[in-house]
């Protein structure tokens, strides 16, 4: 494992691969240890950056730090460091803060954008509405590893689903609420976005419903959403295969423009 001095901390990332640059940020209940089934996958045919997020895995944060509200700006010191001018960027529940953020503020050096199970706490009313509704009638005790994944996974795979609960608790103690969890983009910066966007969720999300990211993704132009039958709040882990067929498809179209006009200079 690799680390970096970024805006007053270590961050911790891996790099596998070569080509165009794939960065995939993980969620709450996770670290770069998350991408276990994407990795072997995309590192054949692209660069893949896993991160540590600030306060996740080993990048601890510094005391009374800013958590979340630093994860866009710890991405853009990373991709600095690295020499990356630009990446895909792929993201996973509470990841989709650090890329949502980050396309909108660097739109120049986002190539395209995965939003798998989040609409990365974009400012929407309507989004807002549809998820305080929902949240008002599926209320749960239940810690949120096991609510993160569908009950049927849990079953079918009795080991995956401990090794994905075994993955979340090898981070360090968060504060409850999490610290830095400030307003995403509003309606008026998610109208302007150009950046290519899938979001993907799976039917039995118990966290982010469907009808939430449907909501998210009309909020973005040409924003396209993919259902993941009998997968919860964590298709990338539950269905990888179906996950990282999808986002490869989507890759290739957001290629496609750039490998014809190359061609056609020639």
């Amino acid at each position: 494992m690799s680390s970096a001095r970024i805006n007053g901390i270590d961050i911790h990332y891996q790099s596998y691969g070569e080509g165009e640059t794939i960065v995939f940020a993980h969620g709450a209940g996770g670290n770069l240890l998350s991408w276990w089934q994407q990795i072997p996958f995309f590192s054949q045919r692209y660069r893949c950056i896993t991160i540590d997020q600030r306060g996740f895995g080993h990048s601890l944060d510094i005391p009374q730090g800013p958590g979340a509200a630093a994860f866009v700006d710890d991405l853009a010191g990373l991709l600095d460091h690295l020499e990356v001018e630009s990446a895909h960027l792929v993201a996973q529940s509470m990841g989709g803060r650090t890329a949502l953020g980050f396309a909108v503020a660097h739109p120049q050096r986002s190539k395209s954008l995965v939003m798998a199970d989040t609409v990365g706490g974009m400012d929407v009313a309507e989004v807002s509405e549809i998820h305080r509704q929902w949240r008002e009638s599926h209320a749960s005790t239940e810690e949120i590893g096991f609510r993160a994944i569908s009950p049927g996974f849990i079953e079918r795979n009795p080991n995956l689903a401990n090794l994905y609960l075994q993955i979340s608790r090898t981070n360090p103690p968060r504060p409850e609420p999490g610290p830095g969890q400030t307003a995403g983009p509003g309606p008026a910066e998610l109208a302007r976005m150009k950046v290519p966007t899938l979001f993907i969720v799976g039917e039995e999300d118990g966290l982010t419903p469907p009808q939430v990211i449907e909501a998210g993704a009309r909020q973005i132009p040409g924003a396209t959403v993919t259902r993941v039958p009998e997968a919860g709040h964590s298709v990338y882990f539950e269905k990888p295969d179906i996950f990282n067929f999808e986002v490869l498809r989507f890759l290739q179209r957001v290629e496609q423009p750039a490998h014809a006009a190359a061609a056609a200079a020639v």
